[in-house]
């Protein structure tokens, strides 16, 4: 298996973005749909697996809505209300035991980055007993010094990289890369899996 290489856009070229767009109040960025179809395609067989899964930053319930389409019960969970139906409001470091076998979520960003969450949001979702969690993040998380030691700790069973760029807004597409980034306690590897996802994947036909 192939370890994981892939570099930000903006650091392999040297740019700098100007960018200046304030990010949302609580990092609130719903994940289109293309994003959970292409990882359920991937993912969907080790999810039936596990039979159910927990998202613990729903928001409006944009994932939710596609695991539950896939056929997966899926519990969801919020700091804020945002209108996701049946969302138990309440913050993910309330939770001191796992609601599903599997976490899958696009995690605050705040809360999972090196400068501001060290790792934290991580940490918390292996500590509550889950077999399996799926975050859905900038490609070049994984590359910040300040996460060393949890990486270490919690290495990444699976990585898929997004060939295309995410439109979180509406605005347009950024400049940056993401990518699904998986620790699976059964996984067997002995390095980080690493593979490259299409928007329009062959599998997603049976789920639209």
């Amino acid at each position: 298996m192939a370890a994981v290489s892939a570099k930000g856009l903006f650091r392999a070229t040297g740019n700098v973005s100007t960018d200046t767009t304030p990010r949302e109040e609580n990092d609130f960025y719903p994940t289109p749909a293309e994003v959970t179809r292409a990882f359920l395609a991937y993912e969907g067989a080790r999810l039936r697996e596990l039979g159910s899964v927990w998202e613990p930053a729903c928001g409006d319930g944009a994932m939710t809505r596609e695991i539950e389409a896939f056929g997966l019960p899926c519990v969801a969970s919020d700091l804020i209300d945002r209108g996701c139906d049946g969302a138990e409001i309440r913050s993910f470091y309330d939770f001191s035991i796992t609601m599903a076998p599997a976490i899958v979520t696009n995690p605050p960003y705040c809360e999972i980055n090196a400068r501001d969450g060290k790792g934290r949001w991580l940490e918390h979702a292996l500590s509550v007993g889950a077999q399996y969690v799926a975050f859905f993040l900038n490609a070049d998380w994984p590359y910040a010094a300040g996460l060393s030691e949890v990486l270490a700790r919690n290495p990444i069973s699976r990585v898929y990289g997004c060939r295309w760029k995410v439109d979180f807004t509406g605005k347009g597409s950024p400049p940056q890369r993401n990518a699904w980034f998986i620790w699976d306690r059964a996984w067997q590897g002995e390095e980080t899996a690493f593979r490259l996802m299409d928007r329009q994947d062959s599998r997603q036909g049976a789920l639209l």
